[in-house]
C-alpha cells in the first residue's frame, strides 16, 4: 500500500491512476447504461481495451505542462470534463438509444429540454459511480493525502506517452476494421464506433465530420443538384385518380401525435380501450388510415419528423437538422407551397417556448405566417407540464386565435403531454382508467399520457363539428416517432402478449409503427384501413395530391401513399429497411411473416440488394440536398424563394384578425363567418386547470434553453 501511495505520488503514477479509473468507468457505462450488441469473445476483447488508448492520449496532454501549479489542474480539468462527456452520454442514451454527436452539442440550447425537462428520471442510483472517484481524489488533494509531485517530466517522455497513446490507438482501430470493415468509412451506425473505438473517438470523429459539413457548404455548386433532381424525378409516383382533389380546397389540420405508436390504437388495458375516440376515428367511414406507417426520425426526433413532414426530405444522420442548420437552410415546405399554388394561410400551435429546437427560425423558412407558441397562453400553476401547455388546454385556449385565420387554413397542432416521462397531475387522471401493472413506471404511465391525449383531441373535434369547420377541412393525424424506447421494450412485451425473453431486433423495428390517418368528411365514405407500406417521408406528397396540388415539379423523396407507383421501401435513418416482406436491421433480414432470420434464394437476395441501394442512395442524396443547401440553387416553377423576414411571429392574433380586403375580397375568417362573434364558448373540456388562478404558487415553468444566453 505504501509503494502504491509513493506512486500515485509521482505524475506518471497520478496519470495511470486517473486513467484506469476512467477505464473502469467506461467499462461500466458500456456494460450497464449502453447495449452495444457485443457478439463473441473478439468483439468483447476490443470492447475492453478501446477506453484504453483515447483516455491515455487525453491525458496524457497534461505532461506538457512542467509546472505542478499546471500539471494537477490540468489533468484534473481533463479527467472531468471527460466523465461530463461520459456522463451526458449516459444520460441521453438512456432517453434516445443513440450517443451524442457535435450537433447534439452544439445545438444543446436549443434541444435540451430532452435532458433537462427529464434529467432527473433519467437518473439512476448508480449514476454516483461515475463521479465518485472525481469527488474522493480531490477531497484527498485538498487533505494533502496525495502530493504535488515538483518533478516536471521531460519533453521526449511526454512525447513517448504521447505517441505510445497513438500506437495502441491505431492497434484499436486495426482490431476494429477487422471485424467490422471500413468502419469510419461507412459508418454503418454510432454503435458501432462506440463498441470498436470508444466515446471520445467517436466524438472525435464526428468533430471532423461535422467540419467537413461546414466546408461542404461553402463549396457547393448548382451542379450537385442536378443528381438529387434526377433521382426525385425518377422516383416520383404519379396521384391516384380516385383519390387527386378530394380534399381540394379545404382548411388543412395537422395534429402531430407526441411519442404515440400503432399499437396503443386498439389496444385494451384491463377490459377499457387506451385511446377510444382515436380508434372510433380510425374506423370511420371518413378516414383513410395506414397500419403499416413508420416514422423515420433520427437524432432529431420530432424536429426530424416536421422536417419530413413539411418537406420530404430525411432529418440528418447526426443531430437535429432543425437546430443545426435550420436558421439558414433553404426550404421548399408546405406551408409555402400550399401558399403560393392555393391561398393557403399558415400556423403552428405549440405551447412551449418558440426557441424549442430553432422553431422561431426554420418554420421562418418554411413559409410559416403564424406561429403561436407559449408565449400566446397562460402557461402559470399546473396547466403546463416541462414541455409546454398540457394538450386539452392548448386546443381550448388557440380558438382565439385559429378563429380569425383566413380560410383555407394549413394549421398544425404540436401535442406534447403524451411526452416522456409520461407524468400527469392526479387531477388530470380519469379515475375510471386503470393502466398496466409491468414495474417500468415509463411503460404504465405511457397509457395514462395517451389516454389523455385521446380525450383532448375527442373535444377538439367536437369544436370543430360544432363550429362546421369539421365539414370544410381534411384533418391528419400521425405520430411523430416511438414513445417506449427500444431498452425498455421487453418491459412492454407482456402488454403485447408476447415473451421478453424471445424480444428481437425485428420485434423493435415493428414496434416503430405510428398511426398516420387522413380524416376527410362526406369525401364519398370510402375511407378505409389501408396494409400499404410508407412513412414519414411519403407524407406531403400524399397531402397535395389529396388537394389537388401536383407534386411533380418539387424535390422530394416521398412517394404519394395512395399511388400505384409508391415505393413501399421505408428507410430508417440508420439505413436499415422494413418492406411488405422483409425487415433489415444491422444485415440481418428479417422474414415479416416469422420474424425470424430469413433463408433467401439468389432472385430474393439480388432484391434485397437493390431495395439496400436505394435506402443508401436516398439517404445520401437527402443528406447532400440539405448538408449542402442546395434548394438555394432551384427554383421549380410558381415558386417564390421564401424570405424569412417576411414574417414576424409577435403579435399574431393582430395580424390575424387583420381583414385583407385586396381586390374587394372580404375575410374569409370563422370569426367572420360567425357574424364577428367568438366561437370560444363552442369549445368545451373537463380541463381542471381551466379555472386554476395565474397566480398559483405552485407555478410551473417551461424551461427557455435560451434564456441564459439573452
Amino acid at each position: 500500500m505504501k509503494k502504491l501511495s509513493k506512486f500515485v505520488d509521482t505524475r506518471i503514477g497520478f496519470f495511470v491512476l486517473l486513467v484506469v479509473l476512467f477505464w473502469f468507468k467506461t467499462l461500466f457505462a458500456y456494460f450497464t447504461d449502453f447495449s452495444l450488441g457485443v457478439e463473441g469473445p473478439f468483439q468483447f476483447l476490443i470492447l475492453i481495451f478501446n477506453p484504453l488508448a483515447t483516455t491515455a492520449l487525453i491525458y496524457s496532454l497534461a505532461f506538457y505542462f512542467k509546472r505542478a501549479r499546471f500539471f494537477y489542474p490540468v489533468i484534473m480539468g481533463l479527467d472531468i470534463a471527460n466523465t461530463l462527456l461520459l456522463y451526458l452520454n449516459v444520460i441521453y442514451y438512456r432517453e434516445f438509444t443513440d450517443f451524442m454527436t457535435i450537433a447534439t452539442m452544439t445545438g444543446y440550447s436549443k434541444v435540451n429540454q430532452g435532458l433537462s425537462g427529464s434529467s432527473l428520471a433519467l437518473t439512476n442510483l448508480h449514476d454516483v459511480f461515475y463521479w465518485l472517484d472525481i469527488v474522493v481524489i480531490l477531497v484527498l488533494m485538498l487533505l494533502r493525502k496525495i502530493h504535488f509531485d515538483p518533478r516536471a517530466i521531460g519533453s521526449r517522455l511526454a512525447f513517448a506517452f504521447t505517441s505510445m497513446s497513438l500506437v495502441l490507438f491505431g492497434v484499436n482501430l486495426a482490431f476494429g476494421e477487422m471485424s467490422r470493415p471500413q468502419l469510419l468509412g461507412r459508418t454503418f451506425d454510432r454503435n458501432y464506433i462506440v463498441k470498436y473505438l470508444g466515446i471520445d473517438a467517436f466524438t472525435g470523429y464526428d468533430l471532423v465530420k461535422s467540419q467537413h459539413i461546414n466546408d461542404m457548404r461553402q463549396s457547393a455548386t448548382k451542379s450537385e443538384l442536378e443528381k438529387v433532381k434526377k433521382f426525385t424525378d425518377k422516383h416520383y409516383a404519379k396521384a391516384n385518380p380516385q383519390m387527386f382533389g378530394i380534399a381540394k380546397g379545404r382548411n388543412v389540420i395537422v395534429i402531430h401525435l407526441e411519442s404515440f405508436q400503432q399499437f396503443i390504437i386498439d389496444k385494451k388495458i384491463n377490459g377499457q380501450e387506451v385511446t377510444p375516440f382515436l380508434n372510433s376515428l380510425y374506423h370511420s367511414n371518413d378516414t383513410y388510415a395506414f397500419d403499416n406507417f413508420f416514422h423515420q426520425v433520427g437524432q432529431g426526433k420530432t424536429s426530424d419528423a416536421e422536417n419530413m413532414l413539411e418537406t420530404s426530405t430525411f432529418g440528418l444522420p447526426q443531430g437535429s437538422l432543425f437546430a443545426t442548420l435550420g436558421s439558414d437552410n433553404t426550404f421548399q415546405g408546405a406551408p409555402a407551397i400550399l401558399n403560393q399554388r392555393a391561398g393557403y394561410t399558415s400556423a403552428v400551435f405549440h405551447g412551449n417556448v418558440a426557441s424549442f429546437w430553432n422553431r422561431n427560425n426554420v418554420y421562418k423558412n418554411l413559409g410559416y405566417q403564424y406561429f403561436f407558441d407559449a408565449s400566446y397562453y397562460d402557461t402559470s400553476g399546473d396547466k403546463a407540464t416541462g414541455y409546454g401547455l398540457k394538450d386539452k388546454l392548448l386546443f381550448k385556449d388557440s380558438i382565439k386565435y385559429l378563429q380569425a385565420l383566413q380560410q383555407p387554413f394549413y394549421a398544425k397542432y404540436i401535442t406534447v403531454t403524451n411526452h416522456f416521462p409520461y407524468d400527469l397531475d392526479d387531477e388530470d387522471k380519469d379515475p375510471n382508467f386503470q393502466t398496466t401493472n409491468t414495474g417500468d413506471s415509463n411503460v404504465d404511465n405511457y397509457f395514462v399520457t395517451a389516454h389523455y391525449l385521446d380525450q383532448s383531441i375527442q373535444q377538439f373535434f367536437d369544436y370543430l363539428k360544432k363550429t362546421g369547420l369539421y365539414d370544410h377541412s381534411i384533418i391528419m393525424l400521425y405520430g411523430d416517432h416511438y414513445g417506449i424506447s427500444n431498452s425498455e421494450n421487453t418491459s412492454l412485451a407482456s402488454v403485447l402478449d408476447k415473451n421478453a425473453d424471445d424480444w428481437t431486433d425485428f420485434d423493435n423495428a415493428q414496434l416503430q409503427r405510428v398511426p398516420m390517418m387522413f380524416v376527410i368528411p362526406h369525401s364519398g365514405g370510402h375511407g378505409h384501413i389501408d396494409h400499404t407500406y410508407g412513412g414519414e417521408i411519403d407524407v406531403l406528397p400524399t397531402l397535395l395530391h389529396l388537394l389537388g396540388i401536383s407534386s411533380k415539379r418539387y424535390i422530394q423523396f416521398g412517394t404519394d401513399l395512395f399511388s400505384k407507383q409508391h415505393s413501399q421501401v421505408v428507410a430508417f435513418r440508420n439505413q436499415d429497411f422494413v418492406t411488405p416482406h422483409y425487415t433489415v436491421i444491422g444485415g440481418t433480414v428479417y422474414d415479416n411473416r416469422t420474424g425470424k432470420e430469413a433463408k433467401l434464394t439468389k432472385k430474393q437476395q439480388e432484391r434485397i440488394k437493390k431495395d439496400h441501394e436505394l435506402v443508401n442512395t436516398e439517404l445520401s442524396l437527402s443528406d447532400s440536398l440539405n448538408e449542402k443547401n442546395l434548394l438555394r440553387f432551384y427554383n421549380p416553377k410558381g415558386f417564390k424563394a421564401v424570405n424569412p423576414a417576411d414574417y414576424n411571429y409577435s403579435n399574431g392574433l393582430k395580424r390575424a384578425e387583420r381583414i385583407e380586403r385586396k381586390k374587394g375580397n372580404k375575410s374569409t375568417s370563422l370569426y367572420s363567418e360567425n357574424h364577428d362573434q367568438s366561437t370560444e364558448n363552442d369549445f368545451s373540456t373537463d380541463a381542471p386547470e381551466q379555472n386554476h388562478s395565474s397566480t398559483d404558487s405552485n407555478r410551473i415553468k417551461i424551461t427557455n434553453p435560451d434564456a441564459n444566453n439573452k
